[in-house]
């Protein structure tokens, strides 16, 4: 292959070389940004844009618009022009709780009666909503959402976007055809644009979203291509000649295509498997190098969105589980390292301490090793930390411009840091693990959240004394706390005679608080305070549970396949069943109790409850058992059909919606009345 200072080069070579280059190049760019799978390094990949750079300079009558080249920008225009979307760009409905959740699944069913659904869940992408429109393979225009009906024409700044094609790869290409989805900006590539802002003096950008939108609003389409902009699609617009019937062969197609889309998209059959998923993946979110603000859950099928339609407002087949996120600016002070439960070792940050979300934060937990190496996380920068909703804070990115020294890097473990074990990587080859059986550290952690008032509530049970009883060997499994003797305790230091009566007293009442509980408390993974609840109510007693297949497993209400192969595996395996037999044996009760159970004529049979505000007598999982246990439902979301608001202090805008509904009103004092009252 010729070079572009060949002075011997015809123009016949020159055009040859060219389009191998360009080739080259978008095969690349596919590789990178649609399949996640670089086979070059970026150095390589600029090496090659270069020697094409010098062919073009060389050669300028070769140069075409849809050559990489031109994703570095031409001149600026006069002023972003106002374009009507041919199809409107319609708002998304938001939910911000389980229960709005499955409220919506409620009511895509009922006016879908009968029919099978298959839903899509992707992840909701923080950045700026545009629609590209290609006719016969080639950019055509690109306009941001603006009011749905009318947006920014940002066309000259979309041609600079990496990874989003000027010309449409592969076969069938349709005569046109518009994607939309979500312009957006990596945290990488915003740390290191304010790192070379820093250098000449310009003020640093705040997030990734605000300078995506002031990037792509841009007049000088120069600027906005040093600004690494990207983009990934999760909907069609107007298509002419594409022909496909569900969302899930649209993103195959665009993928096809050359297309980035939504990474992580998966379909599912069962509204359960969603959750559970939704649940997988906001537990997950702090691996993504981009900002996620939720999920967004929508009908596969087009012929069944067509049937559902939509609002003046949202179309009725899809919705966003959005998620509540706060962020602070703080200095990393130490890296420690905790053993968890299942002798997962994890990273976590100690930090000057900084309000965030209305609380003083002075932890984040760093998730895995790895996740220090991609972010390049070291003690005394300067970081973002995040909290999103219920999750543990942690950090987003480090500010890179503002580290003045040479940190070192922080070095991984090797061994545990309790028992020394030599640590083992997971399979998926993220996690340190310590495999040892006899790790203290695991066994503190599981005996900790035993006596949580979720779990079995034994009170007086907290950290130092479970420390003590671990570190005195009285206590090797669940079934010895039932072993103690008031003797026993009188060994551990600074333990009273009225201290040690009154935990013997609460370890002796929570041999009664029934399957649930015992279930929630044993760590099963995947098994938490509601999945325990359901199993227990579905089987009523240890032996029935521990008898049942996997498949009736999966057949429960609310328990899909991913729970109900945790759960059958850890009733079939020797621990599971060393530790029902040890618990029966001390007398635990592995049945049902009275508060597994739900009394279908109770006060709030049939009835559907919503909770807000703060509350005196009640946690908010406690609150919602009762409404379970009386034959009530418990809603996160006001409605028309909701028959009951419990108002705690400080209710907020629940309680105005409930007044403008007309929805019956309790404070928390009437619900208490209610729920212990004699049918």
């Amino acid at each position: 292959m010729h070079k572009p200072d060949d002075p011997n080069v015809s123009l016949q070579e020159a055009a040859s070389s060219i389009r191998e280059l360009r080739e080259q190049i978008r095969k690349h760019d596919n590789l990178y940004y649609v399949q996640a799978e670089p086979e070059i390094s970026d150095l390589q990949y600029d090496r090659l844009l270069s020697e094409l750079a010098g062919w073009e300079v060389r050669f300028p009558s070769l140069i075409t618009p849809d050559s990489p080249t031109q994703k570095i920008g031409d001149r600026p225009v006069e002023g972003l022009a106002q374009v009507a979307h041919r199809i409107p760009m319609l708002s998304i409905e938001n939910t911000y709780t389980e229960g709005e959740l499955r409220e919506f699944f409620q009511r895509v069913e009922k006016n879908l009666p009968g029919e099978p659904i298959e839903w899509v869940v992707e992840l909701k992408v923080d950045g700026v909503a545009a629609s590209i429109r290609y006719e016969n393979g080639q950019v055509a225009a690109a306009i941001t959402r603006g009011n749905g009906e009318v947006g920014d024409d940002v066309t000259h700044n979309a041609r600079t976007i990496r990874g989003l094609p000027l010309q449409l790869q592969g076969t069938g290409i349709p005569k046109t055809l518009e994607v939309r989805g979500e312009v957006y900006m990596t945290n990488t590539d915003l740390v290191a644009l304010n790192q070379q802002r820093a250098k000449i003096g310009e003020a640093e950008f705040k997030n990734p979203r605000n300078v995506t939108a002031g990037s792509i609003r841009l007049l000088d389409p120069k600027i906005c291509a040093k600004r690494k902009l990207r983009f990934l699609c999760h909907g069609m617009g107007f298509c002419d000649g594409l022909q496909v019937r569900t969302h899930m062969e649209f993103l195959q197609k665009v993928g096809q295509l050359g297309v980035p889309s939504t990474p992580l998209v998966q379909c599912f059959k069962s509204t359960q498997e969603v959750v559970e998923h939704c649940n997988h993946l906001v537990e997950n979110l702090h691996e993504l190098d981009f900002e996620v603000d939720g999920l967004v859950i929508k009908v596969n099928s087009f012929e069944q969105r067509e049937s559902l339609g939509s609002t003046s407002k949202s179309p009725r087949w899809v919705i966003a589980y959005k998620i509540e996120k706060y962020e602070a600016v703080t200095r990393l002070l130490a890296i420690k390292t905790q053993v968890g439960k299942t002798g997962t070792i994890t990273p976590v940050a100690e930090l000057e301490p900084v309000q965030l979300a209305g609380t003083t934060v002075s932890r984040a937990s760093l998730h895995n090793f790895d996740e220090i190496r991609r972010k390049d996380v070291r003690v005394d920068d300067w970081v973002v930390v995040e909290k999103a909703g219920k999750i543990i804070p942690h950090i987003v990115r480090v500010e890179k411009h503002r580290r003045d020294r040479e940190l070192p890097e922080f070095l991984f473990p090797e061994q545990c840091p309790e028992c020394s074990e030599k640590l083992v990587r997971d399979q998926a080859g993220v996690y340190l693990r310590c495999v040892s059986n006899q790790c203290p550290a695991q066994w503190r952690q599981r005996l900790r959240y035993f006596a949580t008032r979720d779990c079995m509530d034994i009170e007086g049970l907290g950290d130092k004394l479970v420390n003590q009883l671990v570190d005195a060997q009285l206590v090797n499994s669940y079934a010895d706390l039932y072993g103690l003797t008031l003797e026993k305790l009188m060994t551990l230091e600074r333990m009273g005679k009225k201290s040690a009566e009154n935990l013997l007293q609460g370890i002796q009442a929570s041999k009664q608080r029934g399957l649930s509980r015992v279930l929630n408390a044993i760590t099963i993974r995947h098994v938490g305070q509601r999945v325990a609840m359901v199993l227990a109510r579905r089987f009523g007693s240890a032996a029935s549970l521990t008898s049942a297949g996997l498949e009736e497993l999966s057949n429960t209400e609310e328990i899909g396949p991913i729970i109900a192969k945790s759960v059958f595996e850890f009733c079939r395996s020797d621990e599971g069943k060393q530790v029902f037999e040890q618990l029966a044996n001390a007398g635990v009760s592995l049945e049902t109790s009275e508060e597994d159970s739900v009394d279908r004529s109770g006060v709030f049979a049939n009835k559907t409850l919503v909770v807000t505000g703060t509350l005196e007598h009640y946690s908010r999982d406690e609150i919602e058992r009762v409404i379970e246990k009386l034959g009530g439902k418990a809603s996160g979301s006001i409605s028309k059909k909701t028959d009951y608001l419990v108002a705690g202090q400080a209710a907020g805008s629940k309680l105005q919606k409930a007044e403008q509904l007309g929805v019956k009103i309790l404070t928390e004092a009437e619900f208490r009345e209610l729920a212990e009252s004699k049918p």
